[in-house]
């Protein structure tokens, strides 16, 4: 006995500035929507269960573990990930931070410190380490002593703040 087709619901949301529509199973997560539907593999999945924040995207401005989010509970939203935040030529200020310095080791987490490094600066403009360090703490590395995660962290504000001067 073969299994029924499974019933697919229509997706419109904007990802990285580009509105974007596609039909996907109920059960599809945002995770495995961006890699496998959008081509958009910068988002790394690693534990699926919420916990390494690998998978981390920006929707509506905020952090959201992706493998945790369906992709039909995303339509309307704006979404942003690694890949939206900016090029080698124009690098968005956490980019050029964890750049500087050395935020980054293997970079199979870093999609998900970057992105949710852009959030957290973009709610606190001038964070302490102490700051950085709480900001980045649900996001794992296994490579990292954190230290240089949390300057980039820090840096990466003055940055963003010596832009907007």
């Amino acid at each position: 006995m073969t299994a029924a087709p499974e019933e697919l619901y229509e997706v419109e949301l904007q990802v990285n500035g580009v509105q974007r529509t596609a039909s996907v199973p109920a059960r599809r997560l945002l995770s495995d929507f961006l890699r496998h539907d959008l081509g958009l593999t910068g988002t790394h999945v690693g534990c699926e269960h919420g916990v390494c924040g690998a998978c981390t995207v920006i929707v509506d401005g905020r952090p959201m573990r992706s493998c945790l989010m369906l992709a039909v509970s995303a339509r309307g939203h704006e979404i942003t990930t690694v890949e939206g935040l900016g090029t080698p030529g124009d690098m968005h200020p956490v980019q050029q931070a964890f750049r500087e310095c050395h935020g980054l080791q293997c970079g199979f987490c870093t999609p998900g410190f970057l992105t949710t490094v852009a959030a957290f600066i973009e709610e606190n403009p001038s964070p302490t380490e102490e700051d950085a360090r709480e900001a980045v703490s649900g996001n794992l590395c296994r490579c990292t002593g954190y230290q240089n995660i949390v300057k980039a962290t820090v840096r990466a504000a003055e940055i963003a703040r010596e832009r907007r001067a």
